[in-house]
């Protein structure tokens, strides 16, 4: 039987991006986004609004250019796939699970100077200076 596992998402950051290095050298990141949905309610005679927040893990070049040009409050687009974490509380001994986004592509949303693409594969922006541009 076939499947699809497939997310794309467009919303604020809610906090700064972490970024962190595991022992073989790779970066994760994780970024939070509050995702809003709008809506006529008919029976209320009123427009509604409905915020998801989403965290979502990132990797390679893709975290390290979060980490570098994304904060608190600015708009993204996020491709990627839902992954389930499950593990054992430590204090309760429970078994807990958390439903969470990969993100495989992620493009900066915003003015002509603020809009970049990171993907794990590679990245390139138009948002970069000339000035930082090493060569």
């Amino acid at each position: 039987m076939s499947s699809f596992n497939k997310v794309i998402l467009m919303g604020n950051l809610t906090r700064d991006p972490q970024v962190r290095y595991t022992p073989g050298g790779s970066a994760v990141g994780d970024i939070s986004l509050a995702v809003s949905r709008s809506w006529f309610d008919k029976n209320a005679n009123s427009r509604k609004e409905e915020t998801t927040f989403v965290d979502v893990t990132l990797w390679g070049k893709t975290a390290e250019v979060a980490s570098e040009y994304l904060k608190k409050g600015r708009q993204v687009l996020i491709e990627g796939r839902l992954q389930l974490d499950q593990w054992d509380d430590k204090q309760t001994g429970q078994k807990r699970s958390k439903l969470k986004v990969v993100g495989e592509n992620m493009t900066m949303i915003g003015g002509q100077k603020q809009q970049a693409k990171a993907s794990n594969d590679e990245w390139s922006g138009s948002s970069v200076p000339d000035d930082d541009v090493p060569f």
